[in-house]
């Protein structure tokens, strides 16, 4: 369905790390004093693989790409830096030339006005793709696409309706989310964890109803606390690494040791508030185990769902450059490896390994239904 390969996505930004368990050093097995008690779960299958065929290069030295971050912009150790990575694969692959690449960031809680302004700004100077990160770009994309109608845009977690130049770019984030709800279960010494939400929105209400389904088709008794950094409307939550922190610091307090945020740059903050109580975390959208944001609080990171803005940027691109972006998926999901879950650090032990394996696989057949709302 796909032209391009995610398995040639060789970004130092997101290895999966999901081959390369020592299995040894897992924090918590089932059974040990004061766990949950564990449902049966699936048998991994015989062999697991979810790499597509190589795709074709193409020549984009003629192009001019531009990219519209969401806020945070390159640097957040999360979400931004992933669209990011495409971007800067997407270039080194199909040759674009450094002078005909551009990246602007939004501030937040910014006017719609300065949204519209800064696509306009990219299609005006010529730069065509174009990728907007985030769905805090459909209202502008909803005026500008149909101003520059030869512009091809990406939108990254929402469509444009009636939009035939706009590409959406989404993702079933609760998938990998339950996998993260699954690690928590396992993980948690208390049987008690946490989510951090950034903003109380439906897109980030999606990896809550992943994580707590996970968490508790593993063990059902498992206790489960929320908290969102900032309501609706109040886009800081994904900027506010102290608020990030506090909010981890009072699920902590109330019993919570495994955190999982999604919550943009204010993960930082909960990881920092991890590591100072002698919990455990999970990571979200990248494996953050390898940012180098996180090195100082990594430790504490036992795996990481992943969310594949990288795929799909770079995907976007090369599609594009192609004129075929009716190739690219409509989701982008675990069957197409649009997401997924890595374990770097060596905390999650082969048993655990092939119990991630069979939910994955459950969840690739049908068996599992993930839902997307709580």
């Amino acid at each position: 369905m796909r032209g391009t390969a995610v398995a040639a996505i060789a970004l130092t930004l997101v290895v999966s790390a999901c081959a390369k368990d020592s299995g040894q050093n897992s924090t918590n097995n089932a059974g040990s004093a004061g766990g949950c008690e564990f449902s049966t779960p699936p048998t991994a299958p015989a062999t697991s693989s979810t790499t597509a065929a190589a795709g074709d290069r193409v020549d984009g030295s003629a192009l001019k790409i531009g990219l519209a971050y969401d806020i945070g912009g390159r640097g957040d150790a999360s979400f931004n830096d992933l669209a990011a990575a495409g971007f800067d694969k997407a270039i080194a692959d199909m040759g674009v030339k450094k002078e005909n690449t551009r990246e602007l960031s939004a501030a937040p809680n910014e006017d719609e006005s300065a949204k519209q302004t800064r696509l306009r700004q990219l299609a005006s100077e010529g730069f065509n793709p174009i990728v907007g990160v985030g769905f805090a770009y459909t209202e502008s994309l909803k005026v500008v696409a149909p101003e520059f109608p030869n512009v091809k845009f990406g939108l990254v977690d929402s469509a444009v309706e009636g939009a035939a130049n706009v590409t959406p770019l989404v993702f079933a984030e609760q998938e990998g989310a339950f996998l993260a709800g699954v690690v928590a279960a396992y993980q948690s010494k208390k049987c008690h964890v946490g989510f951090v939400g950034g903003v109380d929105i439906p897109l980030i209400q999606k990896f809550e109803a992943g994580y707590n389904q996970g968490a508790r088709t593993a063990a059902p008794k498992v206790q489960i606390d929320k908290k969102y950094i900032t309501p609706a409307g109040d886009f800081t939550g994904f900027q506010d690494p102290p608020k990030g922190q506090e909010a981890a610091k009072g699920l902590i307090d109330k019993g919570a040791d495994v955190v999982y945020p999604a919550a943009g740059a204010s993960g930082i903050g909960v990881f920092a508030a991890v590591k100072q109580a002698g919990v455990l975390a999970i990571g979200c959208d990248a494996d953050q185990y390898n940012q180098p944001a996180l090195a100082a609080n990594r430790d504490v990171i036992v795996a990481s769902s992943l969310k594949r803005v990288d795929v799909a940027v770079y995907d976007f691109f090369h599609a594009a450059a192609k004129n075929d972006v009716a190739s690219l998926p409509e989701v982008f999901d675990l069957k197409s490896n649009g997401v997924g879950y890595a374990t770097s650090g060596g905390k999650v032990d082969a048993k655990l390994q092939g119990i991630l394996e069979g939910y994955k696989a459950q969840i690739i057949e049908g068996k599992i239904k993930v839902a997307d709302k709580v």
